[in-house]
């Protein structure tokens, strides 16, 4: 069993997992077969001691998470969308990034500030506003992704977010990768990235109550300058939780987190956890890794990249060439080694 605790993140009609040096996507195309690709991460600042700092690799991570978990995002769109002649390309990850940032930073932080400070007044109230900002963060987050997941898309995502986490599981359990024994395991998983965001709205509650009533200028610059330092601290807390999971603080800290993993988590087809498997062996074998023995063995083609941040394509079983090129390495991570 590999001593590296694997990731992962789910696509659109696929997976991506994260493995020590490399990761692997896999993704169902539309003519039924699964297609793969790796990319290093064995160099850059990922490389550098610096990055295995503790706080400092929650930053890393936090980083590696928006800019590779999108730009794989959209190349997993176009894979689907290819069959009708749409494709989006860099610029498209720029943007989708940007919007991203602006929106989470404006929707989850400054909106309950500025909601809590209309709502609760007084110079007497700092703590109660901070709790009240805190609840309508909350709310806001478990109602965005139950609005979200309604939709058919989404809800494949959370499928394969399901099978993300139960491959995880066979693999962690030292079980063979085949759809029989990965579908005995649970959708959730303790070191899933809901459960880190649940803990950095947490943990932003506190941070935010220290800060206590300042002038508008001043709040608002602390919520956004503090949240890479909640970020880094939550991933830390996170990885002490996934050491220590019978200590009874983690297990009441943690709980929620699987709890919201009931919405971003459903069920897969055994289609849906092909996919995963695919995407953890492929992880394994890049990593030197041995996949664990009478895992599944599922017909798959290499994806070919257009460019290194551009357009996804497959290739035609009959013309496969060898492995495809891989991107220039990028630091990258799934929210906490999932």
């Amino acid at each position: 069993m590999p001593t590296f605790t694997y990731g992962g993140q789910a696509l659109i009609e696929g997976v991506l997992m994260r493995g020590r040096d490399a990761i692997a996507v896999a993704l169902r195309h539309p003519d039924g077969e699964i297609v793969y690709a790796t990319e290093r991460l064995d160099a850059g600042f990922h490389g550098t001691r610096w990055s295995k700092w503790p706080l400092i690799r929650g930053l890393v991570v936090l980083y590696e998470t928006l800019v590779v978990g999108t730009r794989w995002l959209v190349r997993s769109a176009n894979v689907q969308a290819a069959e009708e002649g749409v494709e989006l390309g860099k610029g498209s990850v720029i943007l989708m990034l940007g919007l991203t940032l602006v929106a989470g930073i404006g929707i989850f932080f400054l909106l309950p500030l500025l909601i809590a400070s209309v709502t609760v007044s007084g110079p007497d109230h700092g703590l109660a506003q901070s709790l009240v900002e805190g609840l309508i963060r909350v709310a806001i987050f478990l109602g965005y992704l139950v609005v979200i997941g309604r939709s058919p898309d989404v809800s494949r995502v959370f499928q394969y977010h399901g099978a993300e986490h139960k491959t995880i599981h066979a693999l962690e359990a030292g079980d063979p990768l085949t759809v029989d024994a990965v579908r005995k395991y649970p959708t959730a998983h303790q070191r899933c990235g809901t459960e880190f965001l649940v803990v950095v709205i947490i943990l932003s509650i506190i941070a935010f109550s220290l800060v206590g009533r300042q002038t508008p200028l001043v709040m608002i610059a602390s919520r956004i300058l503090l949240i890479p330092v909640i970020a880094a601290v939550g991933y830390e807390i996170l990885r002490f939780g996934a050491r220590h999971r019978k200590n009874p603080v983690m297990k009441v800290l943690l709980y929620p987190g699987l709890l919201v993993q009931m919405i971003t988590t459903k069920q897969p087809t055994d289609d849906m956890i092909e996919v995963a498997i695919v995407s953890m062996e492929q992880a394994l074998e890049a990593d030197g890794e041995a996949v664990p023995a009478g895992s599944g063995d599922f017909d798959r083609r290499p994806m070919q990249l257009a460019t290194p941040t551009d357009i996804v394509t497959d290739v035609p079983a009959s013309a496969a060439p060898p492995p495809p090129p891989v991107a220039p390495p990028l630091p990258t991570d799934p929210p906490p080694g999932r």
